[in-house]
């Protein structure tokens, strides 16, 4: 190990005393060196490495340490002064179920009626060809295990495996998919062991109109006839998602839910969103209306907090807070007049200070500082799986993504590109529990593709799939998932005129989760 660490050090033009040589070596992590070496190069100038260098710079290298396991973090915390690595969870804080790959490091007590089932953490990494490979690889295996279970599936085989004219079945990935003289469908699709063409005729109509909704990296199960060479199909099926029945609670628990706030923007409804605040604290209300506020338990904001920074070209000009920790400032003055019972709940969007490339980790610290010491507000990633209300019973799941994927979903199916579905989100919502993934067109949102499993896939079905982006609140259920769209809190902006998006303003989705009763309330 001494020799790759002083190599690493060499290459990178820095010295190494014998104190840290030691720490290093028993360390025994050369990503966690390479990442202290590009936290020292970034913030001095100093090109011996020592002890007392790290102490100096700990604020910036204490995120670096975060990914080594216990242990690791004792020897840490033992070499350094003034550094925790971790804080303890106790037990009360019960976050369960996320993979150690994915666990992010929560630096308050979570209520115990509270469970972060999935908050995805996927590092900025160098990408190669076999890292979207695996990525595809895990999501195919997924779904084929889903798929597997349904029992109209009959015959089931591989692709290598078809060497007959009978009838059966295949679960596939969608490679291309092309149009005929006839106007007939014709589909390539793959799976671990080969590729095929599939023929979709307008003859059989029934499934002529399913296929019209195809698209690319699909993974379905087809009924087919024919044969390797080409394969006629009889129907198809997605891994779909659905639940036995519509949870409800023994007791009245009130949910709301927010979005796209864009504080910082000229175009921010403050004064609307001023009066949505001071509704929280019964300013205004009749009696009936604060014994409802008492039991408002949660508040979700699904990303797009606030407006950002350098999202696009000439943001600047529609700009009222130019630096983005100031816009987070501002959001924090609102969140700490929210009544402390109420619990927030917020997911990164793209105009957040975090990566566009989706899972999105949660906001953090080096931009939103204000935001993080408030008791009342957790922050995790988007996508995130949050379960709220559990204890004896099960609780209810609810999912949080703010939705860009959508816009290209709308633009490659025909029935919503031809119902203006940006008007009706829930629908473009529909089809991304149909096929269980929040981003299933490769190229139509920017991701990282995790090397243990599709972050995007939808593992557990939840009771509540709570989306923004679109600025339209909309709800529907399917499958007894309830969908819940989230309006905004930002005028109409000239980019938005231009493409002809007419948004809901101040529009406040309000959950009953013992009746399942939906209000929405009006802050316009």
């Amino acid at each position: 190990m001494s020799e790759n660490i002083i190599k690493l050090f060499i290459k990178k033009g820095f010295l190494l005393d014998k104190e840290m040589l030691d720490f290093f070596n028993q360390l025994e992590n050369e990503d966690v060196a390479n990442g202290i070496l590009d936290k020292i190069q970034a913030s001095s100038g100093e090109k011996l490495i020592t002890r007392s260098l790290i102490n100096n710079n700990l604020d910036k290298i204490k995120p670096v340490f975060n990914e080594l396991d216990n242990e690791k973090q004792k020897l840490v915390e033992r070499f350094f002064v003034n550094v925790s690595v971790s804080v303890e969870v106790k037990k009360e804080t019960r976050i369960e179920n996320i993979n150690p790959k994915e666990r992010r490091v929560i630096k308050k007590t979570i209520p115990s009626k509270i469970k972060v089932l999935s908050s995805p953490i996927v590092q900025d990494q160098k990408l190669e060809v076999k890292d979207f490979v695996r990525h595809f690889r895990n999501r195919y295996n997924f779904f084929k295990k889903i798929l597997q279970e349904r029992t109209e599936l009959e015959g089931l085989t591989s692709i290598d495996k078809i060497s007959v004219n009978r009838a059966f079945s295949i679960i596939a990935m969608v490679t291309n998919k092309s149009i005929t003289k006839n106007k007939n469908l014709i589909l390539e699709v793959e799976d671990l062991t080969g590729k095929t063409k599939l023929l979709i005729t307008k003859t059989k109509e029934e499934i002529f109109e399913k296929s019209k909704e195809i698209v690319l990296d699909d993974v379905i199960g087809f009924k087919c006839s024919g044969t390797r060479d080409f394969l006629f199909v009889n129907d198809l099926f997605y891994p779909d998602s659905c639940l036995d029945n519509k949870k409800r609670l023994n007791e009245e628990v009130y949910a709301l839910f927010i979005s796209d706030i864009h504080v910082g923007s000229v175009n921010f409804l403050e004064e609307n969103f001023t009066r949505f605040i001071k509704w929280l604290n019964g300013e205004g209300c009749n009696e009936e209306q604060k014994e409802v506020l008492k039991k408002i338990k949660y508040l979700f904001v699904v990303g797009d907090s606030i407006d950002g920074v350098g999202v696009y070209p000439g943001q600047e000009k529609g700009l009222a807070i130019k630096d983005i920790k100031d816009q987070y400032k501002k959001l924090a003055e609102f969140y700490k007049k929210i009544p402390k019972h109420m619990n927030i709940i917020q997911c990164a969007g793209q105009h957040d200070a975090v990566r566009v490339a989706e899972p999105q980790p949660p906001i953090g610290e080096d931009f939103a500082e204000s935001l993080t010491k408030i008791e009342n507000l957790y922050l995790i990633s988007n996508p995130g799986l949050i379960e709220i209300e559990g204890g004896e019973q099960e609780g209810f799941k609810v999912l949080m993504y703010h939705g860009a994927s959508m816009h290209g979903l709308i633009n490659e199916i025909e029935e919503l590109k031809l119902s203006n579905a940006h008007h009706t989100p829930a629908k473009v919502v529909q089809h991304l529990l149909k096929r269980r993934h929040l981003a299933p067109i490769h190229g139509a949102a920017i991701y990282i593709p995790n090397p243990l499993e599709d972050s995007m896939v939808i593992r557990q079905v939840p009771d509540i799939i709570a989306t923004g982006d679109l600025h339209k609140v909309d709800v529907e259920v399917y499958n007894n998932i309830l969908i819940i769209c989230s309006s905004c809190w930002q005028s109409i902006t000239p980019f938005e005129e231009k493409m002809g998006n007419q948004p809901d303003y101040c529009k406040v989705p309000m959950l009953n989760l013992k009746t399942r009763e939906i209000k929405i309330l009006d802050f316009e």
